[in-house]
């Protein structure tokens, strides 16, 4: 289990309403969508059946349904193609000019065609192609306009398409924008949320190696101790020889258990029950081993034992494992000293040895030392480690803790 600080994460904007209206993904299907058809059939219904019913059109019967339905169709398909709308919108409005037929109840048959158009272009497009095609529509529009008005002078023409695109265009481009944000934000979260699991995966793999390492550095310091003992006492003691064995065999056996464990931690968590991880009550099992290495070995917990987090009790347990395996590899100490001190802030150990001063750093590549200050880091306490003035050498770590029970 690492730890970690994440920072809080941003909320997306809830989707607006008209997109809420279609259901996911229905947007880039290749069909029409209900919503498209519904649009056409209104505008049709709204601006052009009206002038069959009064006849206030200018033109045939024929002609103006012709151009009712063609200045509608393309907006069936108009998200799919809002290039191919717009233009097909815009030619139909400047050949109904060139004509002379008027299919809604306005001069330069204004409606909601165009409007629709430019805004779902603006939607839907990059910002510099929807102004270019809506620019050349509305200059088209404009020049034949002027012709309309040459060839029909008794037909009034105007530039409200200019009036009506100039809205229908703000409109889509600020719905572009909000969608292009929320985009963006949903790709930071994902990034964030890729980020955030490297990191943590990085973390529990250092954390894996420091438990490798302080587990491995132990055993084998503990077996070679042992080992030694063990074959200038062979011949001479076989019965403290068989002792030893029988520690070899002990440490090798609970060594290989603890590192099966803690490699598991690297797979996928099963249904299986892993074993726990080692807390302040094992640290008892490290004062044996030692006393069969140090002639004398002291131990002694201050204050009222309580409940600790379990991952901070197996970095206390990880503190004194460390500690107590430079003094097997690295002092020629007869004297040792575990303290364990509780309080209602801080749990505090001490390591001390009566090794020489200048031993305990000698041989060792002082990675021990590092990790066990960075696993003190990680709950905010305080390490610190070197010479004794009276000799040896002195290991001290406290951890600050909370008032709250833990379980």
């Amino acid at each position: 289990m690492a730890i970690t600080s994440m920072p809080p994460e941003r909320a997306v904007p809830a989707a607006p309403w008209h997109q809420r209206l279609i259901p996911a993904g229905r947007a880039d299907r290749t069909g029409p969508d209900w919503i498209d058809v519904a649009i056409a059939a209104a505008c049709f219904a709204g601006f052009t059946v009206p002038v069959l019913i009064t006849g206030n059109g200018i033109g045939s019967q024929t002609a103006i349904v012709l151009f009712g339905l063609a200045a509608v169709v393309p907006l069936v398909v108009r998200r799919r193609r809002p290039v191919a709308v717009t233009v097909a919108v815009t030619v139909v409005l400047c050949a109904a000019a060139l004509a002379g037929i008027r299919f809604t109840p306005w001069v330069s048959n204004t409606g909601p065609a165009f409007a629709v158009a430019v805004l779902t272009l603006a939607d839907r497009r990059p910002r510099r192609e929807s102004l270019l095609v809506t620019g050349l529509a509305l200059i088209a529009i404009a020049i034949t306009a002027q012709f309309g008005l040459s060839w029909h002078p008794d037909q009034d023409q105007d530039f409200v398409q200019l009036f009506i695109a100039i809205p229908a265009w703000l409109a889509g481009d600020a719905l572009r924008t909000r969608r292009e944000y929320r985009r963006d934000i949903a790709v930071q979260q994902q990034l964030r949320a890729v980020d955030s699991e490297r990191r943590i995966r990085a973390e529990e793999r250092l954390r894996v190696s420091r438990d490798v390492h302080d587990l491995i550095s132990h055993t084998l310091s503990m077996i070679t101790v042992r080992a030694g003992v063990a074959r200038l006492l062979l011949d001479e003691q076989p019965d403290e020889a068989r002792r030893a064995l029988t520690a070899i065999e002990h440490a090798s056996r609970s060594g290989v258990t603890e590192l099966r464990r803690v490699l598991a931690q690297m797979r996928e968590p099963g249904p299986r029950e892993e074993p726990g991880e080692p807390g302040l009550a094992e640290i008892a099992g490290l004062v044996d081993n030692l006393r069969q290495s140090v002639a004398i070995v002291d131990f002694h917990i201050l204050g009222t034992p309580r409940s600790y987090p379990a991952l901070l009790e197996t970095t206390a347990y990880r503190i004194v494992q460390e500690a107590l395996t430079n003094i097997v590899k690295h002092s020629r100490a007869t004297h040792a000293a575990i303290e364990i001190r509780h309080t209602p802030v801080e749990l505090a150990i001490t390591v001390l040895d009566s090794g020489p001063a200048a031993a305990a750093d000698s041989t060792g590549s002082g990675l021990g030392l590092i990790g066990m200050h960075e696993r003190v880091s990680l709950f905010g306490g305080h390490f610190d480690s070197g010479p004794r003035p009276e000799g040896g050498f002195a290991i001290t770590a406290t951890f600050p803790v909370d008032n709250e029970p833990h379980a």
